[in-house]
């Protein structure tokens, strides 16, 4: 029997079918390689978003579960009696009585400061750290001030070396003689005479821990806030010696004692009262140094002026002629001075001047250079600068003539 057409021309349709097919799937497996590739190199990526979003996700929950909780305060722990604890919290110096665990209270003791919620049940107890404002007043590192920087008070400048430098370098020579040394040091005088800038090069050049703060620091508006921070600021003291304390405006906290019955009066005779302990109480105060500073001598208690607390009371005058000359010659170190300049004219002519009234002499007397495109400073602008200050000290016109 004869094949049709249509059944001998089916097997070779058939094959040429079939390879097309072949040909079509593998270009089709090719490119789902390609498409997986793609898609796993972006389910990686989707892992590491994922991974980060999910720590992100922590951190959140976690500051969310702080913010619901209740806030903690800061107490005292004053008594550990049978029924429990007698804690006095921060601020307001409000007593309570609360019980505590057998774990606690053997963690505890008074003194301890410990935190408490708002039914005052002690949650932890705290390390015994110094006041933080205590801690940020001190420097690390000395001044960058020697006595070549200081001027026109040389007979206060060596006595406060005898009093502070001398028992911090050379203690056996007070041993030799049998005498303590001096224990601190008050300078008083007008603004600008230097009294900082003293304490600075002692400690300088003593290498010693400087700690510097003003009396007005001390004072604050809740009982006894003062006077822990003294106590604080002479623990830092006492773990960086040798170092030297540096109390300016003293004034503010060590004025005479009146009949006052306001709360802030009674308040910083507290914190003086603090402080005197300090200078001279019980404790051996160690290799520390106190140097004051005060505007107003007249104002100061006779209580903080007695011998045992400032051995030396040191009086810082207004430069003479001479020192305004020295002082001329320190601040204009650096820059550059026509020849026209003669600093014992400047020192005669500026009279009445301090020791900080010279450096803004010198200051001002380079800008009038700066402003003139000049880069040496002449006489003409000491005399221009110096007639400026007393300009704005007298808050008018004044005449630039020179005594």
């Amino acid at each position: 029997m004869t094949d049709t057409v249509d059944e001998v021309d089916q097997p070779y349709d058939t094959e040429a079918s079939q390879q097309e097919k072949i040909a079509t799937l593998e270009e089709r497996i090719e490119a789902l390689d390609s498409e997986n590739e793609e898609m796993r190199d972006r389910l990686l990526d989707a892992n590491a978003e994922n991974n980060k979003y999910q720590q992100k996700l922590e951190r959140l929950t976690h500051e969310n579960k702080k913010l619901k909780q209740s806030p903690l305060f800061v107490a005292t722990v004053q008594e550990v009696a049978e029924d429990g604890v007698i804690i006095k919290q921060h601020g307001n110096n409000q007593e309570a009585l609360t019980e505590v665990t057998k774990e606690t209270r053997t963690e505890i003791e008074p003194g301890t400061r410990v935190a408490v919620n708002n039914s005052l049940s002690i949650v932890t107890d705290l390390d015994d750290e110094t006041d933080v404002r205590a801690r940020v007043m001190e420097v690390d590192e000395s001044p960058d001030v020697s006595y070549a920087d200081v001027g026109g008070i040389d007979t206060q400048l060596e006595e406060v070396r005898e009093t502070v430098e001398l028992p911090l370098d050379r203690p056996e020579l007070f041993e030799g003689v049998g005498i303590d040394p001096p224990s601190g040091v008050l300078l008083h005088g007008p603004p600008g005479t230097g009294k900082t800038l003293l304490a600075k090069a002692v400690a300088e050049e003593t290498d010693a821990t400087f700690i510097k703060m003003a009396g007005s620091e001390l004072v604050h508006k809740f009982i006894g806030e003062g006077a822990k921070l003294v106590r604080d600021l002479f623990e830092v003291a006492r773990n960086h010696e040798p170092a030297v304390l540096f109390i300016d405006e003293i004034d503010a906290i060590a004025s005479k004692r009146t009949d006052s019955k306001t709360s802030g009066d009674a308040e910083v005779q507290r914190t003086m009262m603090q402080l005197l302990s300090e200078m001279d109480g019980f404790e051996d105060r160690g290799e520390i140094r106190i140097i004051a500073a005060t505007n107003r001598f007249d104002m100061l208690d006779r209580a903080i002026l007695r011998p045992g607390r400032f051995d030396r009371l040191i009086e810082v005058p207004k430069p003479d002629a001479e020192g305004k000359e020295k002082i001329f010659e320190i601040h204009t170190r650096g820059m550059n001075v026509a020849e026209d300049v003669d600093f014992e004219r400047l020192a005669a002519e500026t009279a009445d001047a301090s020791g900080a009234d010279i450096k803004a002499i010198c200051t001002e007397a380079g800008m009038f250079a700066i402003r003139e495109e000049r880069t040496e400073v002449r006489m003409e602008d000491f005399r221009e600068a110096w007639a400026k200050a007393r300009e704005e000290e007298d808050g008018g016109e004044v005449s630039k003539t020179f005594a």
